[in-house]
């Protein structure tokens, strides 16, 4: 049984005698569709959940003698295509219990609004989640942040890489440790809290110290999407490059330089890699003359960074991550991004075309 609806946070306005927005007012999801004869609004409201296709085909040729059944199924098919239209006859999901239904019931609203993709269920991207495999290299400031929200949204297996114990300076912004956990294994701690949050998921983890691309090359192989939120080693990032273009594993990473937070999203093989970026960034900053100002810093610099900073990265590259895994919405990969916490604003820091034939780790040999 089909019976098309509009999705309810797409529902459509009439505005004025001959315009219709419909998706709301969120920029990419909205759309205005110019309606001089009001065809297009009664095809909307025929779009209730309530017919089946060949009524909403029998309803509006009575009322539009001048339109077909072509005309029909051709604009809705187009709504169809635009993924403002579900299935309000669709099965319950077979892969989610009542107890995850509810527990995402929310979720799933939001990834109604901003999926436009055509899906069988409306509960398909969350069930491209509970089947996912995430592994979280270093669960600090933005890794303690991803893996909560990851843990929450439903992904399935989650596996943690963090060698540290907690200390005091972590509380202004790791949230998932407390002070009575000073002095404890981060790993422990993180296990036994997202295990807390959501039991209905496996989460795993190692307190692994990454030396080399060789480590990471393992946990991606065993991985649908490498989140990688560990600041150090300096070339850790460059390393998890070479690694998921080796094992063609999706990965992403934030982090944060002061109030600049950072975020890079990379499909191997769709495009430019990460230090295809790196090279393009150093190229551009080579011609420009630099003096190193002479006074020296404290022996164990601190990195700036609060609750707000470290979780704005973490709860951003979660975000990418779940794009990776589900399409909902589509993020532009291949590319780093950047949102100024002083300011506001946001933008694509580097965001290249095509890969570089200069690239270290993905250009032809």
């Amino acid at each position: 049984m089909y019976r098309p609806r509009i999705k309810w946070e797409h529902r459509p306005v009439r505005i004025g005698a001959r315009l219709v927005r419909i998706g709301g007012t969120v920029p990419k999801i909205a759309a205005n569709v110019t309606d001089p004869d009001g065809w297009v609004w009664a095809l909307l409201g025929a779009l209730d959940g309530m017919r089946t296709v060949d009524q909403i085909i029998t309803e509006l040729v009575h009322r539009f003698p001048g339109r077909s059944a072509a005309d029909v199924l051709e604009d809705l098919g187009a709504l169809v295509r635009a993924g403002y239209v579900e299935n309000a006859a669709e099965p319950p999901p077979a892969g989610l219990t009542i107890r995850e239904q509810e527990r995402y019931s929310r979720s799933r609203a939001l990834w109604q609004w901003m999926d436009r993709t055509p899906r069988q269920s409306s509960w398909d991207t969350q069930l491209l989640l509970r089947q996912a495999r995430v592994t979280v290299v270093g669960v600090g400031g933005a890794g303690s942040t991803a893996a909560l929200s990851l843990a929450m949204s439903g992904v399935g297996t989650l596996h943690l890489v963090e060698p540290d114990r907690v200390d005091l300076s972590n509380l202004n912004r790791q949230i998932l440790y407390t002070e009575q956990d000073i002095g404890e294994p981060k790993l422990d701690v993180a296990l036994r809290r997202l295990r807390a949050h959501n039991s209905d998921i496996t989460v795993t983890g190692e307190a692994l110290t990454i030396t080399g691309p060789s480590a990471l090359a393992a946990l991606a192989a065993g991985c649908d999407v490498l989140v990688l939120t560990a600041d150090s080693p300096a070339q850790i990032r460059s390393w998890t490059n070479e690694s998921c273009l080796r094992t063609g594993t999706n990965w992403v990473h934030s982090g944060y330089h002061g109030p600049q937070i950072n975020l890079g999203l990379y499909r191997p093989g769709g495009g430019p890699c990460y230090d295809c970026a790196y090279v393009a960034a150093r190229e551009r900053e080579s011609g420009l003359p630099t003096t190193t100002w002479p006074p020296t810093g404290p022996a164990d610099e601190l990195a700036a960074s609060s609750a707000v900073s470290a979780g704005i990265a973490g709860h951003l590259v979660a975000h990418a991550a779940m794009s990776l895994i589900t399409g909902a919405p589509r993020l532009p990969a291949n590319r780093e991004y950047g949102l100024n916490l002083v300011t506001l604003d946001d933008s694509v820091v580097l965001g290249l075309t095509k890969p570089r034939a200069d690239c270290p780790a993905c250009a032809t040999k």
